[in-house]
């Protein structure tokens, strides 16, 4: 049976990140793509099309979406980018839209949900919210590739974090160079 997942894009730099994702996440898997109107004008801002995928689209109004219920059933959920405004929203149980509404249904509903943040530095609100959304079950990555694989371009350190993300999804890519060893 087909896997099928959420990807929310929220108002944070790094649309790139979720680009990668989708190119990848959508020939493998059925995906509902929400994304906020923020994260439309920064993908605009850094030049990043969101659109044209082999996806289920859906507004971050449309709190009667199928995928804002725990009854419709899906294996998961990434919210890339994570905006710190809707981490606070996931951390404290906010579900006021549609990609806080699907995070909320994935926690209470114990399926994986993955917050890749894209901030620095962090205060200690951030840091506060991070470890109640951790403890409310969800994945706190930040994208912060690592350098082992000698990256030559920005695509190769995207896709070392878009390469975490699938692994935290359970999907199989060929993103990315996996460490093997110092003497690799």
């Amino acid at each position: 049976m087909r896997k099928e997942f959420v990807v929310g894009v929220t108002g944070a730099s790094g649309v790139i990140y979720a680009r990668r994702l989708l190119e990848t996440l959508c020939e493998k898997a059925t995906v509902h793509i929400v994304i906020s109107d923020i994260a439309r004008q920064i993908a605009g801002i850094e030049g990043i099309d969101l659109e044209g995928f082999d996806a289920i689209y859906a507004e971050n109004s449309d709190l009667a979406a199928d995928i804002a219920s725990g009854s419709f059933r899906y294996d998961g959920m990434a919210i890339v980018p994570c905006s710190m405004k809707t981490l606070a929203a996931v951390s404290a149980g906010y579900a006021d839209n549609l990609i806080t509404r699907a995070a909320d249904v994935c926690l209470k509903e114990r399926r994986t949900c993955i917050l890749l943040l894209r901030e620095m530095p962090l205060s200690r609100v951030h840091l506060k919210n991070m470890l109640s959304a951790d403890e409310a079950g969800a994945t706190i990555m930040v994208a912060s590739p690592p350098f082992y694989h000698r990256p030559s371009t920005i695509d190769d350190l995207v896709d070392m974090v878009a390469a975490r993300v699938l692994d935290h999804l359970g999907i199989e890519h060929g993103l990315g160079m996996r460490w093997s060893g110092y003497d690799a």
